[in-house]
């Protein structure tokens, strides 16, 4: 194996991959030896990316699905299993949001939150689970966000789904304790990818209050969790901070909030102009 070859062989299976964080991931995984089963909705960005990770050396498997089925998550895996011989790593990072006030949003769009974002990522390990103990080992991934360590008015739904996703997260680390499948929540705050940046109308000044990770540097906390088993990642320390002493101090977080949203109203104008730019 070479050095930092971590994942030589092993097949992973990435949600969310044709764009963003996904495909950062999926790129990384290849670079470091994985054999990296990329699905998502759309076929055509899907193909592009297996079609540069094999054309580096890699292998790479394009499986179209939408994650929001009950069925795809025994379809999707199914398919890696039979084409690449078994699934050892499984990250859960396809997301969904539809921003506004809940009042504004409709049933069916709150509905299609929950079941990206929650109801996917728990079908998709239940139904993983039996794949990873054949192997005798494995690693959980779910990118949950740091609207999951603290409420976000204005994405309710989303802040809940990301809430739940830690909650059973954790849980699940509890009930496999001594297994030796790995179960960990990379929690990002402001991403600079479409997922927020071709919406800034509507992205909450609070977001960006916190610092804006890339996509590549998300990927890596991915791999680090993947390969350690760590609890939970974040960007960075100060962040973590914040947020879990905004969860603790619900009075304290009240007071801050003003003076959070005028960094994050003046961080967003940067994006804003750069995107005006061009």
């Amino acid at each position: 194996m070479k050095a930092g070859q971590r994942f030589e062989g092993k097949v992973v299976v990435v949600t969310g991959a044709s764009s963003g964080i996904g495909a950062a991931a999926a790129r990384a995984f290849a670079a470091e030896g994985g054999h990296v089963v990329l699905a998502a909705r759309s076929a055509a960005p899907l193909e592009q990316l297996a079609g540069e990770i094999v054309a580096a050396g890699g292998v790479a498997l394009a499986v179209p699905v939408d994650v929001s089925d009950p069925d795809a998550p025994q379809r999707l895996l199914e398919r890696a299993a039979q084409e690449l011989g078994g699934i050892d790593v499984l990250v859960n990072n396809a997301g969904a949001n539809h921003r506004g006030a809940v009042e504004a949003r409709t049933g069916a769009e709150l509905a299609q939150i929950v079941a990206v974002n929650l109801t996917a990522p728990i079908l998709l390990t239940r139904a993983v689970l039996p794949y990873l103990r054949r192997r005798g080992a494995g690693a959980i991934v779910n990118v949950a966000s740091l609207a999951g360590r603290v409420p976000l008015p204005h994405e309710a739904t989303y802040s809940a789904t990301k809430f739940g996703l830690r909650a059973f997260s954790f849980a699940l680390a509890e009930e496999l304790a001594g297994s030796a499948i790995r179960v960990a929540v990379v929690s990002p705050g402001p991403v600079d990818t479409g997922f927020i940046m071709t919406d800034l109308d509507h992205v909450p000044d609070l977001v960006f209050s916190q610092p804006v990770s890339t996509a590549a540097q998300i990927a890596a906390l991915i791999l680090d969790s993947a390969a350690d088993g760590r609890r939970e990642r974040t960007p960075s320390r100060g962040s973590s901070l914040v947020t879990t002493f905004g969860y603790l101090f619900p009075a304290l977080r009240s007071r801050l909030t003003p003076l959070l949203e005028r960094r994050g109203r003046a961080a967003k104008e940067t994006f804003r102009r750069r995107a005006l730019a061009g």
